[in-house]
């Protein structure tokens, strides 16, 4: 099994809303680029380490039962990040990790974004492959 990394933009998008709104200014939007972010089909959504959430400001959601390597464990879910990944966006809600963990992408932003991973050759692709189709479906 080979291993996908790739290099993503986050935004708190509660701070993006005040900046459209003129209450704070576009500088004052907190924002991390993260270049080695490993995709993790395991992983369901987007997942940071604390400090990370932290350093973005992002708005706690709840708390919630997850399972780990380790077995059941409860975790912190935080609201509005803002992804951008291949010139696509969207806002997803960030799990904690620990502060030593590393950054994973999980397959909800993924499908979200309509990326897939090609594993043949260890990296990501833009959905659809046909440029007469869309990845999106009602």
């Amino acid at each position: 099994m080979g291993r996908i990394v790739t290099k993503i933009s986050i935004y708190n998008r509660g701070d993006q809303v005040l900046a459209e709104r003129n209450l704070i200014a576009p500088s004052e939007v907190r924002s991390l680029e993260l270049n080695e972010v490993l995709v993790d089909t395991g992983a369901t959504t987007l997942c940071l380490p604390a400090p990370q959430i932290e350093q973005l400001g992002l708005s706690l959601l709840r708390e919630v039962p997850v399972t780990t390597a380790q077995g059941m464990a409860t975790a912190r879910i935080f609201q509005d990040a803002k992804l951008s990944l291949f010139g696509r966006e969207g806002t997803f809600e960030c799990l904690e990790l620990p502060a030593d963990a590393d950054p994973l992408l999980g397959v909800i932003p993924l499908e979200f974004l309509g990326i897939e991973l090609d594993l043949k050759n260890q990296e990501l692709r833009l959905l659809p492959l046909d440029p007469q189709a869309s990845y999106l479906r009602i």
